[in-house]
């Protein structure tokens, strides 16, 4: 079969990759000049099915609107004439019961749960290195209420099978030596030995050359503008340089994908909640973390690849906005470097803020529609980690053949 696939981020190019090895021709189409210009240029970098928790909860409101006057809140509420921010983020509240948390929470998780084996298995298949590093991630606190508070809240994943160990100070800076320095910052820290992290970019681009290499077409700097509908099928993906023919299409756009959606009649409850993070080079005299994590009490993740040490936080309700300066990251700088002193060259950061493509469940949606259209977008802040099992979902669809995992919740809705 020919397959269009729209988009080339994480999930446009993973999807392409099982497409071709089920031996169907492959066809992409980017709007950027290359592939992970977007979302997944540069996340956190962590592999988390621990960290499934739904962003919609019933702490959700409070900390939204505690934004609006107070600096430093994890979630920020940015106020705009935009009428889709307003009508999102009521789908958004409507989810904040504990219920639907729990709900959305384990949906998310089994998803993850499949999806990041699929993104392992997909490396090694394709013999890409990505700067990986398993063991596990660190999820710290730094108080011993929040600590238990932390553990108590990890229940419900641990409940559905995850491995995960409530560990005091000392164990923590034994699984990272690098945490010693932190030594009276921290309570403890719930550890997942079986979560990780890795470069998203660099998978991403090395898998697109892999899929390039065994005949995937790639068409860059490529605007999908519509659709050309014979009866209730898609015939072509109609660009600005011209249409593109498909048996079968496949839309991973992010947060481009409502709009497009909406030339088809389409409303996907997908909006951009916006991202910061900074990447500061790590020299020999340095200290970087052993493994990945994330400051809990502050919201701050961190990870390294390589020579290089990423730091994210924050997610704002903000639109299209993607503009940043460099005190929006004095926050997350100031907390990493508690941890972690010696981490990097802190003098030499690397900003950036990209835009997450958020559902108000925090579920992706997953489904066919329009006869031959299959959707696959809005990962969110999981993208990385649920890309890979995404894909293969897309393409067992494709065979007909039913996915290895439910897709409860991830339909159109």
């Amino acid at each position: 079969m020919k397959i269009v696939v729209l988009g080339a981020g994480i999930v446009g190019v993973t999807a392409a990759w099982e497409l071709m090895r089920d031996g169907h021709q492959v066809t992409v189409i980017e709007r950027q000049a290359g592939p992970a210009l977007g979302t997944s240029f540069a996340n956190a970098g962590l592999i988390a099915p621990s960290h499934s928790f739904s962003w919609a909860s019933p702490k959700a409101p409070k900390i939204l609107l505690k934004s609006l006057y107070l600096p430093g809140q994890a979630l920020r509420f940015r106020p705009s004439l935009d009428p889709h921010l307003w009508t999102w983020s009521a789908r958004f509240l409507r989810n904040c019961t504990a219920a639907r948390a729990v709900r959305n929470t384990r949906r998310k998780l089994r998803l993850a749960r499949y999806a990041a084996g699929r993104l392992h298995a997909i490396a090694a298949d394709a013999g890409i290195d990505f700067h990986g590093v398993s063991g596990g991630l660190v999820y710290l606190y730094r108080s011993a209420e929040t600590l238990q508070r932390g553990a108590a809240n990890m229940a419900i994943l641990r409940d559905e099978g995850m491995d995960l160990r409530v560990i005091d100070a000392d164990e923590a800076i034994r699984i990272d030596p690098s945490l010693a320095s932190a030594r009276g910052r921290i309570a403890g820290a719930v550890w997942c030995p079986d979560d990780g992290s890795g470069d998203a970019r660099v998978y991403t681009l090395a898998l697109a050359q892999r899929c390039a290499e065994q005949g995937v077409v790639f068409h860059y700097d490529t605007q999908a503008t519509g659709f050309r509908r014979e009866g209730d099928r898609i015939a072509a993906v109609r660009t600005d340089h011209g249409e593109v023919a498909g048996d079968q299409i496949v839309l991973c756009l992010g947060v481009w994908s409502p709009a497009l959606g909406r030339k088809l009649g389409l409303s996907l409850p997908v909006y951009p909640i916006k991202g910061y993070s900074v990447t500061l080079p790590i020299g020999p005299q340095h200290s970087p973390p052993s493994l990945g994590g994330v400051d809990e009490d502050n919201l701050v993740a961190y990870a390294r690849f390589g020579d290089r040490m990423r730091v994210t936080a924050t997610a704002e309700f903000a639109g299209w906005d993607t503009s940043h300066k460099p005190a929006d990251f004095d926050h997350m700088l100031t907390k990493v470097r508690e941890l972690y002193p010696d981490g990097a060259d802190y003098s030499r950061p690397e900003y950036w803020a990209g835009l997450r493509p958020m559902t108000p469940e925090g579920t992706p949606v997953i489904a066919r529609t329009c006869g031959n259209l299959i959707v696959n977008t809005g990962h969110g802040h999981m993208g990385w980690t649920m890309a890979p099992g995404c894909a293969r979902i897309v393409a067992d669809m494709v065979k007909g053949e039913t996915p290895a995992i439910p897709l409860d919740g991830m339909g159109l809705r």
